[in-house]
């Protein structure tokens, strides 16, 4: 395994650390998010410490090894390519279109006065995000299948 994997698993766990002292010294509105990339910080950044250990024990070599030319072979297949493209296009339509549509809907939401704050425009993106990712894999399998 890279060196550059263990380097990055060590600024995951020092960032995540930092907002820790932040969160915990300082008292802002802040403070749940820092508490949240508190805990992706190291959270992320100790998972990706132990795969490195882990991969780089002696007697996972042979298994490393095996799942590295595995990952290369699925990464260079063209098949598999030409599927993740064409997925992610169909995504990025899917998205342009329920984005549009949502720029109408909270347009009349605004010139209502129904939308107090921001929070539910915060969770809308934030299910859109989880949407984008999940319709690219499902279009990515049905493609996969179909082909």
């Amino acid at each position: 395994m890279k060196k550059s994997n263990l380097y990055i698993g060590l600024i995951y766990l020092f960032i995540g650390i930092v907002c820790l002292v932040i969160a915990l010294n300082f008292e802002s509105r802040l403070e749940s998010l820092l508490f949240g990339f508190t805990g992706a910080g190291i959270c992320g950044g100790a998972v990706i410490l132990w795969k490195y250990y882990y991969w780089t024990r002696p007697e996972n070599k042979d298994k490393y090894q095996e799942k590295i030319e595995n990952e290369t072979i699925e990464l260079h297949d063209e098949r598999k390519t030409i599927l993740r493209d064409k997925s992610g296009r169909y995504a990025y339509i899917i998205g342009l279109i329920v984005m549009s549509v949502s720029i109408v809907i909270f347009s009349i939401i605004g010139s209502l006065n129904i939308i107090e704050n921001s929070k539910l425009i915060i969770t809308y993106l934030a299910g859109f995000l989880v949407f984008q990712y999940i319709i690219g894999i499902l279009i990515f399998k049905h493609l996969n299948k179909k082909y």
